[in-house]
């Protein structure tokens, strides 16, 4: 069984969803499949066929929750140093071409959220980095052209 690897955080964030949807989303589901049958004839019966529907999207989510979970390999960050990039190092990089600066955190797949700052341990720029130290160039392929950036900062949040 392959691992996952995975920070505390996001472990925890999984977690919480997945008590959230067998606690409040599974009941709330049940409830609302119980007032559409009561209803009366089912063939023709668009809330309860909507609702059978969102019941199969939840049982599914959970079943996926409790897989990443079960292979969860939970990498304290707080006990990572040094100034090469890993798993849960939060980068800042400059632009080589524009100056712009962008700080992402090295996370597992299921924790990813660009907006939030969080990329991909499998995304380019993620492979990209790893293994780079401190003040070095690295140059990332991305869906814009190629783009060249110097790390200016690695730490272990």
């Amino acid at each position: 069984m392959e691992k996952i690897p995975m920070t505390a955080g996001g472990h925890a964030a999984l977690e919480e969803e997945l008590k959230r949807r067998q606690q409040v989303e599974r009941p709330r589901i049940i409830e609302a499949i119980s007032e559409a049958r009561a209803h009366g004839d089912l063939s023709e019966n668009a809330e309860y066929h909507a609702a059978k529907e969102q019941q199969a999207l939840n049982e599914g989510r959970i079943a996926e929750l409790e897989d990443k979970l079960s292979r969860a390999e939970i990498i304290d960050v707080a006990k990572l140093t040094g100034d090469t990039v890993m798993f849960g190092a939060t980068v800042k990089l400059i632009d080589e071409d524009t100056e712009e600066e962008r700080v992402w955190q090295i996370v597992g797949d299921m924790e990813a959220d660009a907006k939030a700052g969080r990329i991909s341990i499998s995304s380019p720029m993620a492979r990209a980095l790893i293994g780079k130290k401190l003040g070095t160039s690295v140059e990332v392929v991305t869906p814009k052209g190629a783009r060249s950036y110097e790390i200016a900062a690695v730490r272990f949040a």
